[in-house]
């Protein structure tokens, strides 16, 4: 598909053909991710100056950085359960108001618990903000728009990485890491759209009309209240905490993999990683508008057998490059398969689960994978002390056919590949 193409089906999504509540949504819940994937991106610039101004460990600064993924898993279960039950606008504004909280509060914070604290409520926050935007998308959204329409919301996540690293590179050198927290009070603006311009969808309503009158109830048990709900939570969870460890253990391990693939210095490897970050950053973008597409199209049983291999070829072909072109080149095109199938997963949570569970079951599966997948780390680097760069790489590339085999396995995925029709 060409970047024609690509455009095309963006443009196609955002047209005046929407009606003005879906640009509510769809502006709202993408500026919502862009500003707080911004917020939350802060720490990785800021972690190395916070460290040494106030004398925090390196296991300390760890526990810092993991904090969020931990306050995740609490925030997704709790939001998504507050979104089924009094409504997704208000919740979404919850949200939002405490990522600006966590992240402001950092600014004025001196000892290195309280910024457990802080990186603990902004993970509940960020957690919670995906399913109750998901939930949003699909009931404000036909079914044969909904994956290009969750993937456009997820690239605005890469777009407030990018702001992130710009602003980091404007503000710090002048005011220093706490000064780049003091303008985490952006997304407030989010909150301001959302409660003037959004209203709750008509299917909340009716789930709301059908809670007063009995004729529905919430229960949380709903997520595996029969043995093939059960068995697609299950598998769910399992191929997004692929998706999470792929992202983060690639990510948090790019420099050190760089550096003994080429042979270079640390310090070399750096200078790579702030200009090479950029492509790889488009090319999840990209691959997240592509996947969508192709989901909304076909259906995810092929869109993601097709990444899902993909992602497996490409991360194993790193093994086999040993210059900086190559290894940019493939950085990007990783980057456009493995990350692209983000945005799908809220697609296809929205249309498996039904209205009163909707925003708890996306919360909670993807909390549930982001709190496992975030150990990915760990067991990077213990795999890169004691084998090596390939053993990584083909570990990596074994996951992915491993979510691939327990995502066949999947019996309502075919179904759903029937809702573009």
């Amino acid at each position: 598909m060409s970047i024609s193409q690509f455009s095309s089906n963006a443009d196609e999504a955002v047209s005046n053909k929407m009606t003005p509540d879906q640009k509510v949504v769809l502006g709202s819940t993408t500026l919502g991710f862009t500003l707080d994937h911004m917020d939350a991106t802060f720490l990785s610039f800021a972690l190395a100056p916070m460290i040494a101004e106030l004398h925090i460990s390196g296991a300390q600064g760890g526990i810092i950085a993991a904090m969020s993924n931990w306050g995740a898993l609490i925030g997704s279960v709790l939001f998504g359960i507050l979104a089924d039950r009094i409504g997704r606008v208000r919740v979404l504004s919850y949200t939002i108001i405490l990522v600006t909280f966590a992240t402001v509060i950092l600014a004025f914070l001196d000892n290195a618990h309280t910024i457990y604290a802080s990186r603990f409520l902004l993970g509940m926050g960020t957690g919670g903000e995906y399913g109750v935007s998901m939930a949003l998308i699909a009931e404000s959204f036909k079914a044969n728009k909904v994956g290009r329409i969750s993937s456009i919301t997820a690239i605005g996540g890469q777009v407030g990485a990018i702001l992130a690293a710009i602003l980091a590179t404007m503000i710090m050198p002048a005011f220093g890491w706490r000064g780049l927290f003091m303008i985490g009070f952006l997304p407030l603006i989010v909150v301001y759209i959302v409660r003037r311009h959004m209203k709750e969808t008509p299917e909340f309503e009716q789930l709301k009309s059908d809670y007063q009158s009995g004729k529905k109830k919430f229960s949380f048990a709903y997520i595996a209240n029969t043995p093939k709900r059960a068995y697609t939570s299950f598998v769910l969870i399992i191929m997004l905490t692929i998706q999470t460890a792929g992202y983060y253990g690639l990510m948090n391990w790019l420099p050190t993999i760089m550096r003994k693939q080429l042979g270079i210095t640390a310090t070399v490897t750096a200078g790579y990683v702030n200009l090479g970050m950029i492509p790889i950053i488009i090319g999840m973008a990209i691959g997240m508008l592509t996947f969508g597409t192709i989901l909304d199209k076909i259906g995810p049983r092929i869109a993601f057998t097709i990444f899902l291999i993909a992602s497996a070829l490409m991360i194993y072909a790193f093994t086999f490059a040993y210059n900086m072109w190559t290894l940019t080149i493939l950085g990007a095109v990783v980057g456009f398969f493995s990350n692209g199938m983000y945005g799908g997963f809220g697609a296809v949570i929205s249309r498996l689960y039904p209205s009163e569970i909707r925003a708890t079951a996306a919360n909670t599966l993807t909390g549930s994978g982001r709190a496992i997948g975030a150990f990915s780390s760990v067991v990077i680097g213990w795999i890169m002390d004691h084998y090596s760069v390939s053993a990584v790489l083909m570990s990596l590339a074994a996951m992915y056919v491993i979510s691939l085999v327990f995502m066949l396995t999947i019996p309502d995925f075919k179904k759903l590949g029937t809702l573009h029709k």
